[in-house]
C-alpha cells in the first residue's frame, strides 16, 4: 500500500535522496497501510542535509528532523555504515564519503579493498549498521537500530545492490550482498532489521495500529 492511494492513508515522509536506499525503504515498508514519499518529490530542489553528528542513530535524527521542519509531517530518516575492524572501524559514519568527493561507490569499496590486501579472511571482518529515525511534527522521535555481521571479500561479487554491497560477504549465505535477490537482502541486511525494528513504532505513532498476528 505505501506509495498508492494518496490522500487515503498517513504519510510518511522518506528522508532521503539515495535512490538504493528509498527503493530498499519502500519495498519493507510497503504492506503498511501508508503513503510513503520521497522526499525528493516534496523538496525537488531542497540542499542535502549535512551530516555533522557522530552516530548512524544521530544523524538519521537530523535527516528525519530537517524534514519535519520543511514539510510539517512526520518523516523517517535513515543513516548507515559500514565498519571494518582492521581499519579501526572505519569508514564508519564517513562511509558514503571514503575516500573523499571525487569517487563513486566503486572507487571507494576499490580503495577499501586496497587497504585490507593481503589480510586473510579471519582479519576481515566488517559489519554493517543502521539506524532510522521517525520524527513528528510535535516534537516526539523514536529510533531503531540493526546490524549485520560479515567480511570483506577480497575481490568484488555480484551485479546487485549498491554503495558496498559487492564486497561485503555473508558467511552463512556464502555471498555477497551485491549477489542476494533483494528479498534475500532485506530479510539479513542492516538496514532491513533496523526498519523491520522501526515498524511497531511507526504503527504506533501514525495510529495505524498493531501488526496483524498470522
Amino acid at each position: 500500500m505505501g506509495g498508492d492511494g494518496a490522500g487515503c492513508w498517513p504519510r510518511l515522509v522518506l528522508a532521503t535522496r539515495n535512490p538504493g536506499k528509498l527503493r530498499e525503504m519502500r519495498a519493507i515498508l510497503a504492506d503498511l497501510p501508508l503513503e510513503t514519499v520521497p522526499v525528493a518529490e516534496l523538496l525537488p530542489a531542497g540542499p542535502q542535509v549535512r551530516e555533522t553528528a557522530v552516530s548512524f542513530a544521530e544523524n538519521a535524527i537530523l535527516k528525519a528532523q530537517s524534514a519535519v521542519r520543511r514539510l510539517g509531517l512526520p518523516a523517517l530518516g535513515e543513516d548507515s555504515g559500514l565498519e571494518v575492524d582492521a581499519l579501526g572501524g572505519l569508514p564508519g559514519i564517513h562511509s558514503a564519503r571514503f575516500g573523499g568527493p571525487g569517487l563513486d561507490d566503486e572507487g571507494r569499496y576499490q580503495k577499501l579493498l586496497a587497504m585490507l590486501e593481503g589480510l586473510p579472511p579471519a582479519a576481515r571482518t566488517a559489519r554493517f549498521r543502521a539506524a532510522v529515525a521517525v520524527a513528528l511534527p510535535g516534537g516526539a522521535v523514536y529510533v531503531a537500530e540493526g546490524r549485520c555481521e560479515g567480511l570483506i571479500a577480497t575481490a568484488p561479487r555480484g551485479r546487485g545492490g549498491f554503495g558496498y554491497d559487492p564486497v561485503f560477504l555473508v558467511p552463512e549465505l556464502g555471498r555477497t550482498f551485491a549477489e542476494l535477490t533483494p528479498d534475500e537482502k532485506a530479510a539479513v541486511s542492516h538496514r532491513g532489521r533496523a526498519l523491520r525494528a522501526a515498524r511497531p513504532l511507526i504503527r504506533q505513532v501514525l495510529a495505524l495500529g498493531p501488526e496483524p498476528v498470522d
